[in-house]
């Protein structure tokens, strides 16, 4: 077991044991495999604790006599929050990357199409659902990413942090992406309202329930809360249904080739955020001390964003009677849905 400040009660060099207290390496962790990856060595332990290395307690606390970090900014317990690693393993330098290369690929495809003119054959009922509904899904995707930007900030450990941090950046960009994909096309497309999007969200019934869905995510205290009820129930219930199960299935049959590669960045990015949310949340859910308490809480969360995902979800099912084409029924998509948290659940040995 590495020492550590609390410990042995003395800051002094030499005065504790670490990982690689005998090498220059400095490094003051365990890592999870035989090396420490670049991701370990950039994200472990940046983040302080008094518990690991400030024997002096916080060096910055609130009014309140509250630290900067403090465990109790979730209801969920663990008995090591430093354990958990992003799968995805993505830091700074990576995320701005992969970032990067989803920007170019997407700006290409909508230069080559608008250059094609192929926003001018898409079928005029299609042009109007994107219009007014793909305006407004990327309401929902800013939601979600303005809720995990303030999730972030209360994580106990960077890598926590980093990986909702990443989270959030993912959801802001695709807001983006449509936002300029529609204006984009909109020059192209005669009678086209920029508008329409945030009108729908505001004010048609189709999207009150996600518009509900989200708000109360947005609204809950509890930081990991709101990252287990974005990539644990609404994504798959909600996200992946509008996305795969609507635009990326119905976009061709109504002669549009543009949308379907803008949206798929979408679920690579949900694959990974996935991957990272179902990680930490099995380390507490197993936790040796904490596992039951804490898989009785996330039972609740699942309770409570459930019955409001499947409000929203069943709320959309008229999208997929608008197109000319309708290439998959709502039924189906729908039962896809239904299988995947039931394989997300079960992965975590939570009921649906």
């Amino acid at each position: 077991m590495v020492a550590t400040s609390s410990s042995v009660g003395s800051g002094a060099a030499g005065a504790a044991i670490f990982a690689d207290s005998d090498s220059r390496k400095y490094r003051y962790f365990e890592p999870k495999g035989q090396r420490a990856t670049h991701y370990e060595d950039v994200t472990v332990d940046v983040q302080p604790d008094p518990e690991r290395y400030l024997i002096q307690d916080w060096i910055i606390s609130f009014s309140n006599g509250k630290g900067a970090y403090v465990k109790d900014n979730t209801a969920a317990k663990s008995s090591n929050w430093h354990a958990f690693r992003a799968p995805d393993q993505e830091w700074e330098r990576t995320h701005y990357q992969r970032q990067s290369k989803i920007e170019t690929m997407v700006q290409s495809v909508i230069t080559n199409a608008r250059r094609a003119g192929a926003p001018k054959t898409f079928d005029k009922v299609w042009s109007k659902l994107l219009q007014a509904h793909l305006g407004a899904w990327k309401h929902a995707e800013f939601g979600l990413g303005t809720s995990l930007m303030q999730a972030q900030r209360y994580g106990y450990t960077q890598m926590i942090n980093n990986a909702t941090l990443t989270n959030s950046s993912y959801k802001l960009r695709l807001a983006q992406d449509i936002t300029l994909y529609l204006a984009e096309i909109g020059m192209d497309i005669t009678g086209w309202d920029d508008e329409l999007g945030k009108k729908h969200w505001l004010e048609d019934g189709v999207w009150q329930g996600t518009r509900e869905a989200i708000e109360t995510i947005m609204g809950t205290a509890d930081y990991l809360e709101q990252y287990f009820a974005i990539n644990i129930v609404f994504e798959p219930l909600v996200g992946e249904l509008f996305r795969s199960g609507f635009l990326m299935q119905a976009a061709a049959a109504n002669h549009d080739f543009i949308t379907p590669p803008v949206i798929s960045a979408a679920e690579a990015d949900y694959e990974r955020n996935l991957a990272n949310t179902i990680d930490l949340i099995y380390l507490l859910a197993n936790d040796e001390k904490h596992g039951a308490a804490n898989r009785k809480l996330f039972q609740g969360w699942v309770r409570k964003h459930r019955a409001l995902a499947d409000k929203a979800a069943i709320g959309l099912q008229p999208i997929w009677s608008m197109p000319h084409s309708k290439p998959i029924s709502f039924t189906d998509v729908r039962a896809q849905s239904e299988e995947r948290i039931g394989q997300i659940l079960g992965e975590l040995g939570l009921k649906r």
